[in-house]
């Protein structure tokens, strides 16, 4: 018998945002709530209700209608939200460009790594802010993303014929604006194979957590670094995440079965365990 019961946090990015969409509506909503905590609201109200047998939480990080941009998204009242609703594991989406000519317009990747060229964001829970995080913590960051969500999110891909690709460096960026043709190039030659906007601290705070998470990406444009193709543009990135998100809902809707019969004590005990050695003033 499992300690703990899976409840999976869905975090539904640019494309898959809206409460109208099709995974909000896949099955019926149990409850709808405000989820105030000691870092502020969430981008939006909880939505809870069950995927395949499996207790879920949906959650817009840019809102209802995508009015909040993605410096301004409250992080971290997103991930407290979701721990106080005992969540055990968060799925993220995140529209992105793609850095290399072997990633496609509309192709999922699993990313297992990061850079992070984020400025103006909290980062951590451990600054004084809330009893919940008192002292200092300096969490490892490798492995970024959860192993064994991330391997069940790659699977679920392959058996339901898309095209995935697993691994890859995901470099965040500030944003809201796009990155320069010259900053397009540098973060080729840095090793980054997707840019992105929100990943960041998303990863940071969800560990701290201490819960397991993984993003689901989707490579939407070639951002500007790609000669022989349009430079990004907002309406364009959308226009190709909506092409696609049958791909992202079907995914996520077979990989939480796929994550909801399996025993995860040990990966929770092991990143809580995690938490708290990290925590140099435990």
């Amino acid at each position: 018998m499992a300690t703990y019961k899976v409840k999976i946090g869905i975090i539904g990015g640019s494309g898959l945002d809206d409460p109208q969409n099709e995974i909000f509506n896949m099955h019926k909503v149990i409850t709808r709530e405000e989820a105030k905590n000691d870092f502020g609201l969430p981008s939006s109200d909880l939505y809870y209700g069950t995927l395949n047998r499996v207790d879920v939480i949906l959650l817009s990080r840019h809102g209802s209608g995508h009015k909040i941009s993605p410096t301004a998204v409250n992080y971290r009242a997103n991930i407290e939200a979701l721990r106080l609703a005992k969540c055990t594991h968060i799925l993220a989406s995140a529209a992105c460009g793609s850095l290399q000519e072997s990633i496609s317009k509309g192709q999922l990747v699993v990313p297992n790594s990061f850079i992070d060229k984020t400025i103006k964001r909290n980062t951590t829970f451990y600054d004084g802010t809330s009893s919940e995080y008192s002292g200092v913590c300096h969490m490892p960051m490798e492995p970024a993303f959860n192993p064994e969500t991330s391997k069940i999110l790659f699977e679920v891909a392959k058996d339901l014929g898309y095209e995935i690709r697993n691994g890859g460096t995901v470099v965040v960026i500030e944003g809201p604006h796009f990155s320069s043709k010259a900053e397009s190039n540098a973060l080729r030659l840095w090793g980054g194979d997707l840019v992105g906007m929100t990943t960041c601290p998303e990863v940071y705070l969800a560990k701290e957590a201490g819960l397991l998470y993984t993003v689901i990406a989707m490579a939407t444009d070639y951002d500007c670094w790609r000669d022989c193709e349009d430079n990004v543009h907002a309406a364009d990135v959308v226009a190709v995440f909506k092409q696609n998100v049958s791909k992202v809902t079907n995914l996520l809707l077979k990989a939480i079965e796929v994550i909801g019969e399996r025993n995860w004590d040990n990966e929770i005990n092991t990143l809580k365990a995690l938490c708290h050695s990290s925590n140099v003033s435990s």
